[in-house]
């Protein structure tokens, strides 16, 4: 698909997306009602309350108090102006962030020919994504508006960082299908792109090696003693001192540990979610070369980053039909998890894509997709992969 057809759906999907987003933290002061207590449980209203607070365009009280910061009343306003400015940043950076993901999304998966449900669930798997950068670009103006700019700064950054809340994953499913209906309306009349032919043996190493990827990053640095070592071993004097929990954010995929103390059982039913984890991303990354119309690197990445938030959305949701504690906490529960990781999913994700790009090349693989357009180059491509085939 072209830009210019791509980018009508690609702009709708963002725009909506960030309505979306603004409505759901307008919605955050209606949990502060009386009557909201007899809709939800009080857990419930909290975890809500937690979701919707990253996109409250509100201050938060304590801004808007008076001697707050240790500013007064003059003060304690620029402070909220801060923060006023930090959520105008969000708001822009997550409409760009979606807009460039679905950009390269659209163009290079378009929905037609057995594509749209990959397009839908990459879409899909993209919105927390953008969710998350947009949140990390406003982050250092959001830090500094709650006045401790200059105190541990980098704990405050991982923590703002892993605060993009799980209504991106909810929003992101109403937007991936209206903006797939809408990309679909412009792509008819487009002759459709053919589809790659990747000989199998390829794809299945390129798939193996972005696993080998995400694996590290899942079963090495999630071990609980080198995930410890990863937060304890950097830490040091000044303003930057200790990483730790900045590193955790972007290189942890998932956290566990030996079964000592844990029925073996127990352990292994969880050890199974990781797997499917890992099965996920080697399914994903198998089909990803013969789904786009043009192997690139930057549609190779973003498909790695959106194998790898989808591979994870699946093991929580297996963590949370193991865990006793969702009978407790009621249904809210269902998709409190389903944002962690997220961070490091883009640092994997986006690696694991290039490593299968470049193991195709390797075995011998190279583009077979051309620009739309030219019939010569599009029946070569089908020619060269019938050559393939044999």
């Amino acid at each position: 698909m072209t830009y210019r057809r791509a980018v009508i759906p690609a702009l709708v999907g963002s725009l909506l997306i960030t309505l979306l987003l603004w409505w759901a933290g307008e919605s955050a002061q209606a949990l502060q009602l009386r009557g909201s207590t007899s809709v939800f449980d009080a857990q419930s209203l909290s975890e809500l309350r937690v979701w919707l607070a990253p996109w409250s365009y509100d201050p938060p009280a304590e801004l808007l108090a008076d001697g707050s910061t240790g500013a007064g009343p003059g003060g304690a306003s620029q402070y909220a102006g801060l923060y006023t400015t930090a959520m105008q940043i969000r708001f822009v950076a997550v409409f760009a962030f979606f807009l460039a993901g679905a950009l390269i999304l659209i163009r290079r998966i378009p929905p037609t020919r057995g594509r749209t449900p990959a397009t839908v669930l990459g879409l899909w798997a993209w919105a927390p994504m953008a969710g998350m950068l947009a949140v990390t670009v406003s982050a250092p103006w959001l830090i500094a508006s709650y006045g401790h700019g200059s105190f541990r700064v980098l704990p405050q950054l991982a923590s703002v960082i892993t605060s993009s809340g799980p209504v991106t994953v909810l929003v992101g499913l109403v937007a991936a299908p209206l903006t797939v209906l809408v990309a679909r309306i412009t792509a008819k009349g487009e002759e459709p792109a053919p589809r790659q032919s990747v000989a199998p043996r390829a794809a299945r190493l390129a798939a193996s090696a972005g696993t080998a990827v995400i694996a590290l990053s899942l079963v090495v640095l999630s071990y609980q003693s080198v995930a410890g070592w990863i937060q304890t071993s950097f830490d040091g004097p000044g303003l930057l001192s200790e990483p730790g929990e900045l590193l955790r954010a972007w290189l942890l995929l998932g956290s566990w540990a030996s079964p000592a103390g844990t029925p073996i059982g127990d352990w292994l039913l969880y050890r199974a979610a990781d797997a499917l984890v890992l099965a996920v991303v080697w399914w994903a990354l198998r089909l990803l070369p013969g789904l786009l119309t043009r192997t690139t690197a930057s549609a190779m990445a973003v498909g790695g980053v959106c194998a790898t938030v989808l591979a994870l959305s699946a093991g929580r949701l297996v963590h949370i039909l193991f865990d006793d504690a969702f009978v407790i906490r009621g249904p809210v529960s269902l998709v409190s998890q389903l944002d962690e990781g997220v961070p490091a999913a883009l640092t994997f994700g986006a690696a694991a894509g290039l490593a299968a790009l470049l193991t195709l090349r390797l075995a011998g693989v190279r583009d077979l997709g051309e620009e739309p357009g030219s019939t010569a180059a599009a029946g070569d491509s089908v020619a060269d992969g019938a050559r393939t085939e044999e």
